[in-house]
């Protein structure tokens, strides 16, 4: 018997960043040059055969970057476990605006005990890193900042899309299956969630790019997961 679990996570960032192309990409596996802004909300299912006991049903809620819509943000991170922190390479005030949308993300969703979701930081366009300006280290970075992990991607190239997605669902998996131990050490006959199940993985060192992710670098599903 397979047990389903549902993920909400945000995908976040200034406008024109590529937050929509990043999820049509993993989900729908296409890219064009030519998407609309999202305005207001927008999210996408994708279904993953996590292992053989768990399928992991993955909503990514695109929230719209324009500042007008930021008070209505709250609503829409309500019940989220996760995030993607999306900014333009390219563009240097995308970075500079990081740190507000992981603040308005912390000040608005926590986990149960009241710390921070995990969150994954995304340096979107690598395919055009000759446009690029320089930036800070992104390692150091983002350990300061609490992400659990970072990445180069591109979703025209497809690169590393997969694999960051695959950190933060197991960061997000990983600390609901504590929280669960937790509970079943206290006593509690059920955990919340129900049966919770450690994701597996195997290693895959082809993903281009650099990236740093605490405890799964360079981890994904197992084949077939993604289907």
């Amino acid at each position: 018997m397979q047990h389903e679990r549902l993920l909400k996570v945000l995908v976040i960032g200034d406008l024109g960043v590529g937050k929509t192309s990043i999820i049509k990409r993993y989900v729908h596996q296409v890219f064009s040059q030519h998407y609309r802004a999202t305005i207001g909300v927008d999210f996408a299912l994708k279904v993953l055969n996590w292992d053989h006991k768990t399928v992991v049903r993955l909503q990514l809620w695109d929230i719209a970057g324009q500042e007008r819509y930021g008070n209505m943000t709250r609503v829409y991170y309500r019940e989220a476990v996760g995030a993607l922190v999306v900014f333009d390479m390219t563009r240097l005030s995308t970075f500079k605006a990081v740190l507000k949308w992981k603040g308005d993300l912390d000040s608005k969703v926590a986990l149960g005990n009241g710390t921070p979701v995990p969150a994954v930081l995304l340096a979107n366009k690598s395919d055009q890193r000759s446009l690029c300006p320089k930036l800070p280290k992104l390692e150091k970075f983002s350990r300061e900042y609490g992400f659990v992990g970072w990445y180069e991607t591109s979703a025209k190239d497809n690169t590393n899309i997969d694999v960051a997605i695959a950190c933060l669902v197991k960061s997000i998996m990983t600390l609901q299956d504590d929280r669960a131990l937790r509970d079943a050490t206290a006593g509690r006959t059920e955990p919340e969630d129900g049966v919770l199940i450690l994701p597996r993985f195997d290693y895959d060192t082809k993903e281009k790019g650099l990236s740093g992710c605490s405890g799964c670098s360079s981890l994904k599903p197992r084949d077939g997961d993604n289907d």
